[in-house]
């Protein structure tokens, strides 16, 4: 075991009533929007936990990924409830379903975030659903089924994880701060892959547990940074309502903020200096 000097955990202070209980939800815009996705996505989640259950078929998509009929199954409940809800929406899907809007807004998927570890009879899994209009994400729900937790948010309404309302940390020194990173296992083929371990260095802990729980994470208040180096639209679209709406940053590598980046930074707002200047390092 390295001998290094131990830090001191820090003291978690519950910020935007995350720990209070249970706070009342009122009518928000996109009401029904909402309603219709959070139903589709809770069937889509015992629906793919009962095939988990079972024996799975794994197959590669070109790119080496894995999918599952899980995959397809979660995908084709979503897409019926969202058309027979909202026929003139539009659709993106990872696993290809796909339709052109007539209404101007689009429904972006990504039925099951987290398909390694589903198959391999893990928990850190999510349902992912997004509501995409005037080039923005207007409403974002993360479903964890497993867990019975449903991350959400409604842009101008607050985030919350079931009836809960969630916030990011206030954490503002590294040294007290968890870093989380996606893909650390291909670090070296990133610019700033070779000052990692030396900027890593600079942080309380250091975790990987998957895109979807290290990212709701953040939007908790439980982390305070998450890099994915590599990300489609559908990996991150319900990330970024439901992180800033808990009052953290959405953040490209070049310092705009898109879905469409094809990269990801997640952080309080005390620590975005931090890591955009170790990422503008890079370039």
């Amino acid at each position: 075991m390295w001998g290094g000097p131990k830090r001191k955990r820090p003291k978690l202070r519950p910020s935007g009533g995350q720990l209070a209980g249970s706070a009342k939800i009122g009518p928000v815009q996109y009401q029904r929007e909402l309603d219709i996705a959070r139903t589709a996505v809770l069937r889509a989640g015992q629906e793919a936990l009962r095939l988990q259950r079972g024996a799975l078929d794994i197959q590669r998509k070109p790119d080496h990924s894995p999918v599952t009929v899980a995959d397809r199954l979660v995908e084709q409940i979503l897409v019926e409830a969202l058309l027979e809800g909202f026929p003139d929406d539009g659709l993106l899907s990872e696993e290809g379903a796909q339709g052109s809007s007539r209404s101007g807004r689009r429904w972006i998927l990504d039925p099951i975030d987290g398909t390694r570890d589903f198959a391999r009879g893990s928990r850190m899994w999510a349902i992912f659903v997004a509501l995409e209009e005037a080039q923005q994400i207007q409403l974002g729900i993360c479903h964890f089924p497993a867990w019975g937790e449903t991350y959400w948010a409604v842009s101008g309404a607050g985030a919350w994880c079931n009836d809960r309302r969630v916030h990011v940390s206030r954490v503002s020194d590294p040294a007290q701060a968890v870093l989380c990173l996606n893909e650390l296992q291909r670090a070296h083929a990133y610019p700033f892959g070779g000052r990692l371990i030396e900027w890593m260095s600079r942080f309380w802990a250091v975790r990987c547990a998957g895109g979807c729980v290290d990212a709701m994470n953040v939007a908790a208040g439980r982390a305070d940074i998450w890099i994915d180096p590599h990300a489609e639209p559908w990996d991150l679209a319900p990330i970024k309502v439901i992180v800033e709406e808990a009052g953290g940053r959405f953040l490209n590598f070049d310092g705009g903020s898109s879905i469409y980046g094809g990269n990801c930074v997640l952080c309080t707002p005390a620590l975005e200096a931090e890591v955009m200047t170790f990422l503008a390092g890079s370039r």
